[in-house]
């Protein structure tokens, strides 16, 4: 993976303290979990995969991947108040903060979770905060002095400008974290997670309060001040570093306003290093030419002994835990240590040099974010332009009263259809192919079919609806009282007291029509085509008036095959309100029956969407299904009594909300009234059972409803 070398770009090694103690083994998703399903960390099966696997891991679920990266692009949103921040999956291009997009890995597990949550905050916060024109012309910023000062101790021009950068970075990322903790508080425990999971580590607790890093040279000011917040820090291990700390001065970091602020803190810090450190010496090389090297008493071979030779053991996530106690503002008890004289171990020292690359990896923004594939992008992109999201219902019916996980697409989309070209696929619903009774076509051709026969019965019945969108003024004029008639007000003068007119205007109310339509397996054949050549025509008659809006969704189950798991679905065919008619022309012919009946959870999981009535719009719920609710998964069993009641509950929201439902059993021979007692206990009296060849009979029966007026 190419490793970031953006000089300008500012990273992330905020040692802040953490709340609470807790094991590395038991680490969870505490902070998250409020907002997330208690399962969303599991790995599951993407709806898009097809082929079923043995032995190996399911794929993580892009549905729930989908949902990480909106949660997280809205948690960035609500911290630092800025609309136009992204947030994108690390694609392999670089993924750090650029000034405009936050970048995230797309791993999605238990122990990353909440560390990506505080580090895409942390980024969004630079976003809003930092002066990146500033940043990007740090060299040319830095006084000449500090340069010349460099020289003097050994170090080039490039080395300098990486030691202020350093030094920048950790005052800035005070100065951010700081806005974060004090305008955001509740989000608090992400950063912990971040700095847990990134920078802290108990082999850096116990270097601190060792003889390691105490002698003046650069790398141990370096290593003593990006862990100056450290409960163990020391600060007497190094002169000058007590000056330093109140050169920093944490408790009162918020007098730093800008990154400009945070640069001439960053300066003086540097001149107290330079001021402790010792000249360079001078050396002759063959040529005769005169180089100062930095006076620090090391040589290269302490570096193999140290633990940077091949040898080395990367330090392991496991061995980094939560510090004790979280630092409070104003109350910072750090850097009071008497030190000691605990000697590290060979090992010891080979983990603290580890530790250490960890943390300049997380300050230089070197953090590794697994990549998205190309498929998994592609798919991601379905998945959101589909407005694909899981709404947890029937809390009240699960095994564990943790509910059910519904399956919302909220757009049907032609990249969705493209990808749903099997039932394995997840959405049995769609096919690429064009549905007829009698199968699947490979190719689309001009035959008529469901959407067309909807189309010309819908053309007959919106030329009547047409004078919805009419009004008729009436108006009265020379009446004794009334708004005055401009025309008249000369006659005043005559005499004339009958001055005052009225009008009296009669129109429709507005209407919005919800159609919701049972895609079970046993709605197939004449039921279907009947059906939806029915809601074809209510579409296209409402589109031919201004004052109704209509709303088509299609209710089924999901299916992963790698789980062998059901999920109630519900999709959002159609939406008049942003969709024009040629989605239903052009998309319907894709939608066909599948799966089992959720019925009331698939109702609860859109229950908000329904517009209810209101003084000027009437509202409508408009119900086809073939038969009883059935379904079941790992979570719930929703059959008889628990889905006859559950589904009369959502029906009563529904019209509690001054709704008016509408439902139709829609049967055939094989049916007779097997049924009939339990649908009419779930959608009222009202509710109406009629054959198949009567469908296409309810789109004239709303048509009337809609020529229904106020009273």
């Amino acid at each position: 993976m190419r490793k970031n070398k953006e000089m300008t770009k500012i990273k992330h090694f905020n040692p802040m303290k953490l709340r609470e103690k807790y094991s590395a083994k038991n680490r969870t998703n505490n902070y998250s979990s409020f907002w997330m399903d208690s399962d969303w960390d599991t790995r599951s099966t993407s709806i898009f995969d097809d082929e079923v696997e043995v032995n190996t891991k399911p794929k993580t679920d892009l549905v729930a991947l989908a949902g990480y990266r909106r949660a997280i692009s809205n948690f960035v949103t609500i911290v630092t108040g800025e609309s136009n921040i992204k947030v994108k999956f690390n694609d392999g291009n670089d993924s750090y903060t650029d000034g405009k997009t936050v970048t995230i890995g797309s791993k999605l597990d238990d122990k990353l979770f909440d560390p990506s949550v505080g580090l895409a905050l942390h980024e969004g916060s630079h976003i809003k905060l930092s002066d990146f024109d500033f940043l990007r012309n740090l060299e040319l910023n830095i006084p000449q002095e500090y340069y010349e000062r460099g020289f003097t101790k050994g170090y080039s021009r490039t080395e300098i400008l990486g030691h202020i950068k350093n030094l920048l970075n950790y005052v800035e990322d005070r100065r951010i974290d700081n806005y974060v903790f004090t305008t955001s508080p509740g989000y608090k425990g992400y950063y912990h997670s971040m700095y847990e999971k990134y920078f802290y580590s108990k082999i850096v607790d116990k270097a601190l309060k060792s003889t390691e890093y105490t002698d003046e040279n650069i790398e141990s000011y370096m290593f003593r001040i990006i862990n100056l917040t450290n409960k163990n820090t020391n600060l007497d291990a190094l002169n000058g570093l007590r000056k330093i700390w109140k050169e920093l001065d944490i408790k009162n970091i918020s007098y730093l306003k800008n990154t400009d602020d945070a640069f001439e803190v960053a300066l003086k810090i540097y001149g107290v290093v330079l001021d402790n450190l010792k000249d360079g010496i001078e050396e002759t090389d063959e040529n005769g030419e005169v180089t100062t090297k930095p006076n620090d008493g090391s040589d290269s071979s302490d570096e193999i002994e140290n633990g940077n030779g091949s040898d080395s053991k990367e330090l392991s996530d496991e061995e980094f835990e939560r510090l004790k106690d979280a630092m409070s503002s104003g109350d910072v008890k750090q850097g009071h240590s008497n030190g000691s004289e605990i000697e590290l171990t060979p090992n010891q020292k080979r983990q603290l040099e580890n530790a250490i690359k960890k943390q300049k990896k997380f300050m230089d923004g070197d953090i590794q974010k697994k990549k998205v594939t190309k498929k998994d992008a592609r798919d991601l992109k379905t998945i959101e332009d589909a407005g694909m999201t899981y709404e947890t219902v029937g809390k009240d019916l699960g095994y564990n009263k943790k509910g059910v996980k519904c399956l919302v697409v909220k757009k049907l989309t032609k990249s969705l259809i493209e990808a749903s070209g099997d039932y394995e696929s997840g959405l049995g619903i769609l096919s690429p192919h064009r549905y007829s009774r009698y199968g699947y076509s490979s190719s689309i051709d001009n035959n008529s079919g469901f959407v067309e026969d909807g189309i010309r019965l819908g053309t007959i019945l919106g030329r009547k609806l047409q004078v919805r969108g009419e009004s008729r003024d009436t108006k009265w004029t020379r009446l004794d009282s009334g708004k005055i008639d401009k025309r008249l007000i000369a006659e005043l003068g005559f005499g004339n007291e009958r001055v005052f007119n009225t009008s009296f205007v009669e129109s429709y109310s507005d209407a919005f029509l919800h159609i919701s339509v049972d895609a079970s397996g046993s709605m197939s054949g004449d039921k279907w085509d009947n059906t939806m050549t029915s809601v074809v025509a209510i579409c296209k008659a409402a589109s031919m008036i201004s004052n109704v809006d209509v709303v088509v969704s299609i209710r089924s189950t999901s299916w992963s095959s790698k789980r062998n798991e059901e999920k109630p679905l519900i999709l959002i065919a159609y939406d008049s309100r942003k969709d024009s008619f040629s989605k239903v022309k052009n998309y319907f012919k894709h939608i066909r029956c599948a799966g089992t009946t959720p019925e009331g959870l698939c109702f609860e999981a859109i229950l908000d969407d329904i517009i209810p009535t209101s003084r000027d719009r009437d509202s409508y719920f408009l119900n086809f299904s073939d038969g009883m609710p059935m379904f079941s998964n790992n979570d719930v069993s929703y059959y008889q009594e628990t889905a006859v009641s559950h589904t009369k509950k959502m029906i009563k929201e529904i019209k509690d909300r001054g709704i008016k439902v509408l439902s139709y059993y829609i049967g055939d021979s094989y049916d007779g009234n097997r049924h009939h007692g339990d649908f009419k206990t779930m959608y009222g009296k009202d509710a109406e059972f009629i054959d198949v060849t009567s469908v296409m009979s309810v789109s004239k029966t709303m048509n009337k409803k809609f020529l229904e007026k106020n009273d």
